[in-house]
């Protein structure tokens, strides 16, 4: 099996995914294409979170046109999905597109991908395959019988395959299906018969809740195997939180450092303080401090300590008392409504002292 160490090296504008290069995390507007104003405000609010690579669909030759002012304005790498019209895939190439997705199957005939892939050629331009648990050929459809794993991943080889007799490879595949379990398969048995690189997800996720949690399952089964060169957290929501998701899926499985963590206890009958809206106010500020820490919110002044003792700081409180805590040690009492202004103050002085 291709690990993500072994896959191709392709190159993104200034970036690079595969053989080795980070895993990088990608999002994708939800505004008009067309509206330049709009999306490149909701790109840089992406860039601020952390998004690292940016999809905008393009519908129409007027949005194609728009990519070449939006990417004057902003500082990843563009990405251009097109589906269906090949000569929209054409245009923004040439406004600028620094990668386009494409699925080579509804594009149409050899000479309409052709004329994409000569278009890509000609700059050096990325494509992903893309393949689609939802629109899975007939033929491929008929022979398993429904959509299946192994059905989506002899699409992608076909696609690749045919792309690959027109004399260019600088291409990276993802295959995407709501199904978790199923996606994971297909992806493991991808990696076993190509070195493409691979962008990773669950598609059609769904809400920010459930979302979540499937795309955490999802990409843990997928990464933890070695597999994935870019990923994106699918929600139906403001993409702003598919960044702060795949941040910590990549953190909690150790393929990335940085940003801090924030744990909590789950809150028992021996909490005195309001717990959970304290946690919140905490995961909400620590996001302004670009510290790699461990950072424990705890309900009891009683077990805080000891249990926050594998955090670099922890809070405390109860019946009016808060606790800063370092390491298990508690290094300072504070009234209880003097807690979360007492982290904020020691997170600063610990990012004084890095600068």
């Amino acid at each position: 099996m291709t690990t993500r160490e072994h896959t191709r090296i392709v190159t993104i504008k200034d970036r690079k995914i595969g053989g080795g290069n980070p895993v990088l995390i990608q999002s994708m507007t939800n505004t008009k294409t067309e509206n330049v104003e709009e999306t490149t405000a909701q790109i840089l609010r992406l860039e601020k979170a952390g998004c690292e690579l940016i999809r905008c669909t393009v519908p129409s030759m007027e949005a194609a046109v728009s990519l070449r002012e939006i990417k004057k304005r902003i500082h990843i790498p563009l990405i251009a999905d097109i589906h269906f019209d090949y000569r929209l895939a054409i245009a923004a190439i040439e406004n600028g597109a620094d990668k386009i997705r494409i699925n080579p199957g509804n594009i149409g005939s050899d000479d309409r991908v052709r004329a994409v892939v000569d278009a890509a050629k000609e700059r050096n331009v990325p494509i992903r395959v893309g393949v689609n648990s939802g629109s899975l050929e007939k033929e491929i459809l008929k022979k398993y019988g429904s959509v299946t794993a192994q059905g989506l991943v002899e699409s992608a080889l076909e696609k690749c395959r045919r792309i690959e007799k027109m004399s260019y490879d600088n291409l990276v595949v993802s295959i995407k299906s709501s199904d978790v379990m199923m996606c994971a398969k297909a992806y493991e048995l991808f990696a076993m018969e190509s070195s493409y690189p691979l962008h990773v997800g669950i598609t059609e996720a769904g809400t920010v809740y459930s979302g979540n949690i499937k795309s955490a399952i999802g990409l843990a089964l997928i990464l933890s195997k070695g597999i994935g060169d870019t990923i994106r957290v699918s929600l139906t929501g403001d993409p702003v939180e598919e960044i702060r998701s795949a941040k910590l899926i990549l953190r909690t499985l150790g393929i990335r450092k940085g940003g801090i963590e924030v744990v909590s206890c789950p809150t028992c009958g021996r909490t005195q303080i309001d717990l959970i809206g304290l946690a919140s106010k905490v995961e909400e500020m620590v996001r302004d401090y670009p510290l790699d820490l461990k950072v424990a919110v705890m309900g009891c002044v009683v077990n805080g300590p000891g249990e926050a003792r594998e955090a670099d700081l922890g809070i405390a409180g109860g019946a009016g008392e808060g606790l800063l805590i370092r390491r298990g040690e508690v290094i300072r009492k504070v009234p209880e409504d003097q807690i979360l202004d007492t982290l904020r103050a020691e997170l600063t002085l610990i990012q004084k002292g890095m600068e």
